[in-house]
């Protein structure tokens, strides 16, 4: 199995390995995987102050494949207080995934005392860890990824809580970054907590927008999710963001549902 998700050729282009593969299609990698990877452009985009990603909308545009892939960046509204970055991620010269970046000049400014909103089920170690079967191919959820449900778990029908730890690094050779690790679980939200079952239904998210209140400390991210579904076919997942010490942001999901 490989030790990373993604093995770097150039600075703009990776190998995504078989730890990036997803759910529906064995082909195609998870959406945690390359977000993660754009995660990690936008906000390594050089700027004249000191900036932090505040939000980051994803189009999935089609399934990214295992194939190299090219991932380009150019800033969409320059300043010194907001920015706008763009990343596009192309599969030779088939765009497949983009992506706009909200950045906002970091400067420490007091904030009023608040009690922390803690994540009300429970850190890791009061999860139950999910075990991958020993014949399932190597994927982005099962080996990639350390998952812990405190509340509800993959088979179940409902909300769910579940904390999400990167078992190898996004790119080989480097430290996950905290925004990279915030998106690389923020895709699971539809997974985890679903509104019709696995065994009957598909439930593909073609979009993620992640929003950042403050970039997580340790390893550990959890999911507080709740997917609902309308009468035509189209859902929306909705997630609250934490790590151990409290909440950190929140993702949300459109999703395309239909009857397997």
């Amino acid at each position: 199995m490989a030790d990373a998700i993604y093995l770097p050729e150039r600075p703009d282009r990776f190998v995504p390995t078989e730890l990036s593969r997803g759910p529906w299609d064995p082909n195609a990698q998870h959406g945690g995987a390359p977000a993660a990877l754009i995660a990690r452009a936008i906000e390594q985009v050089e700027s004249a102050v000191p900036m932090d990603v505040v939000r980051i909308t994803y189009e999935f545009l089609r399934p990214v494949p295992l194939t190299t892939l090219t991932l380009r960046t150019r800033v969409l509204r320059d300043g010194k207080r907001v920015q706008l970055v763009e990343a596009q991620l192309h599969a030779d010269e088939l765009e497949v995934a983009r992506a706009t970046g909200l950045r906002i000049r970091s400067d420490a400014v007091p904030a009023p005392a608040a009690d922390p909103e803690l994540p009300a089920h429970g850190g890791p170690a009061a999860g139950t860890l999910l075990e991958p079967p020993a014949e399932r191919a190597p994927s982005f959820a099962w080996h990639a990824m350390e998952i812990r449900f405190v509340d509800g778990s993959f088979w179940e029908v409902g909300s769910a809580f579940a904390w999400f730890r990167l078992r190898s690094p996004l790119v080989a050779g480097e430290e996950p970054s905290p925004l990279q690790r915030l998106a690389a679980a923020g895709d699971f939200g539809n997974g985890i907590a679903t509104a019709v079952s696995w065994a009957t239904h598909v439930f593909i998210n073609p979009d993620l927008t992640l929003y950042v209140e403050r970039l997580p400390k340790g390893d550990w991210v959890g999911l507080d999710a709740v997917t609902r579904l309308g009468d035509a076919g189209i859902g929306v997942s909705d997630s609250a963001l934490y790590d151990e010490r409290g909440r950190v942001g929140r993702a949300q999901q459109g999703l395309y549902v239909a009857a397997r």
